[in-house]
């Protein structure tokens, strides 16, 4: 349908259809009259025409639905007596068209026809004029409908635009959803994975009955539902990742991001951005932007273990990062606030290193708000047994095999052994004990344990014979590298290693490092 014009627009309470049309209008008013009678067609003209309406005159009904299809009016006066199709005919045809079924029909007749007039109303007229025509009550009904046609116009158009609102609510209802459902599901795998989590880092994990491990497990259960930052002191193998992972999965961050970094392996100039990232082209080789452990970690946990390694110039920016929350990514232009629970260990002595200056003070006190204090497994002999048959039981169930027994012979090697590596030593004595054993009762002789040197170094070791010392290098790279190879070959990993050699972790990953490159 034809816009209306501006007068056809304004409020239904004034008398609108009178005003004159203005040379802006967009378009004025359509009429279509029809009527066979030329004396007829040119009053109702002469009536409506001043007003500022289009007028459209057809000669009879077959001529009155062309024009009409085709113009498109918005108001049909129709005679009801016409040769051929009669004004009731052509009307019922008009409504039978969906282009023209929605455009009002007055009828025109005479005073004596009235009576006849129900048969127009059933073919679907709304009104009529009656012959002869009052100018007055003409530009009356025609005013009427004109208004009625504008309203119900206006109505149709609304509804469409309540109807394609309403389709795109459904659709964006439906697509929000969709995504709920997905986002539910997700969460369920991931509580999923969680609960699974928890049952493998929960309290669960600590096996035994030592006065000293209960400290430990009653220090966690204090510690689990608080989000203040813990350094976990122990020797290498003692299990401080487990307790920061029991610390994490048991509180109420467990659904968040659990981040561990080894500061002892990390690359001295890669270190400011492994924990606070980087963003692109903030040095040579920032090919993009980088999440550093921090941002990884919001909402969760960050375990920075073998603290003591951590380089001198990040210990700094980690004492802002704890004092206010926020972190400074290389290249960054703003600061970024992050929630973190941070979790440190070390098995370096932190005092002796504050005392050489190696480890800054401040960020000690910071980090020591509380400190769980791990024992050595020769400390909870009375332990092993139980540790023993815990690993045992886990490494049949990986292997597919029966749980094996452990005989006197075998618990009793396992606690007179002074476990330098501690638990860590045991799992793989037992893993090694179970593949010897091949599904039989676990004794003596399947367990391996390595008789390694007392004393912290291999300085403490016997005199090297002279052929020994003319085949070793001069050069100090390459006999640092020998004698890695043989602490490695002789503890079995980098922890036992160091110890042997009287160094901490880190620096054999540094010499490590280095070769590599």
């Amino acid at each position: 349908m034809r816009p209306w014009t501006s007068y056809g627009r304004c409020d239904p309470d004034r008398d609108w259809f009178f005003q004159p049309v203005s040379s802006t209008a967009v378009s004025p008013a359509r009429i279509l009259i029809v009527d066979d009678v030329a004396a007829n067609r040119d009053l109702l003209r002469q009536t409506l025409e001043p007003a500022g309406c289009e007028i459209l005159l057809a000669l009879n009904g077959e001529m009155a639905l062309r024009v009409a299809a085709k113009a498109q009016p918005d108001v049909i006066l129709l005679d009801v007596m016409m040769p051929g199709m009669d004004g009731f005919e052509a009307c019922r045809r008009l409504k039978a068209d969906d282009a023209t079924r929605a455009i009002p029909v007055l009828f025109i007749t005479a005073q004596h026809e009235v009576g006849s007039l129900v048969e127009g109303f059933r073919a679907g007229g709304v009104d009529y004029i009656t012959k002869p025509f009052q100018p007055d009550e003409v530009r009356a009904r025609v005013t009427t409908h004109l208004q009625l046609n504008c309203l119900a116009r206006a109505l149709t158009a609304k509804n469409a635009e309540l109807t394609a609102a309403n389709l795109q609510l459904r659709t964006e209802m439906a697509r929000r959803e969709r995504a709920e459902t997905v986002l539910a599901e997700t969460d369920a795998r991931l509580s999923l994975l969680t609960e699974r989590e928890a049952e493998r880092w929960g309290i669960a994990g600590f096996v035994g009955r030592s006065p000293a491990l209960a400290k430990v497990v009653e220090n966690i259960r204090m510690l689990q539902p608080l989000t203040t930052s813990v350094l976990i002191t122990g020797e290498s193998g003692t299990g401080k990742e487990l307790v920061a992972r029991a610390l994490h999965f048991g509180g109420p961050r467990a659904q968040a991001p659990f981040i561990a970094i080894n500061c002892a392996a990390i690359n001295k100039e890669m270190a400011e951005s492994e924990l606070f990232g980087h963003r692109k082209g903030s040095f040579t080789g920032a090919t993009a932007d980088k999440k550093g452990a921090f941002e990884l970690a919001h909402g969760g946990t960050l375990f920075l273990d073998e603290m003591g390694d951590l380089p001198e110039p990040l210990q700094a920016k980690l004492l802002r990062v704890l004092e206010t929350g926020g972190i400074w990514s290389l290249g960054a232009q703003a600061e970024r606030t992050v929630d973190v629970r941070l979790i440190a260990a070390t098995n370096a002595d932190l005092d002796q290193a504050m005392a050489e200056r190696r480890f800054r003070t401040d960020l000690f006190y910071r980090l020591e708000r509380f400190t769980i204090s791990l024992p050595p497994l020769r400390e909870r002999r009375d332990d092993i047994p139980a540790l023993a048959a815990h690993f045992a039981a886990q490494f049949a169930a990986e292997m597919g095999r029966a749980i094996p027994a452990l005989t006197e012979t075998a618990i009793t090697v396992l606690q007179t052994h002074s476990w330098p590596g501690n638990v860590r030593e045991l799992r793989n004595v037992m893993e090694r004990a179970l593949i010897s054993s091949r599904g039989q009762p676990v004794d003596a002789s399947h367990v391996a344990i390595k008789t390694q040197a007392s004393g912290p170094a291999l300085a403490s070791s016997p005199r090297i014979s002279p052929d020994v010392e003319r085949e070793f290098p001069l050069n100090l790279e390459e006999a640092e590298a020998v004698l890695i190879r043989r602490a490695l070959a002789a503890g079995g990993g980098v922890a036992e290693a160091a110890r042997l050699m009287g160094v901490d972790r880190g620096w054999i990953y540094r010499r490590l490092a280095k070769r590599s490159e």
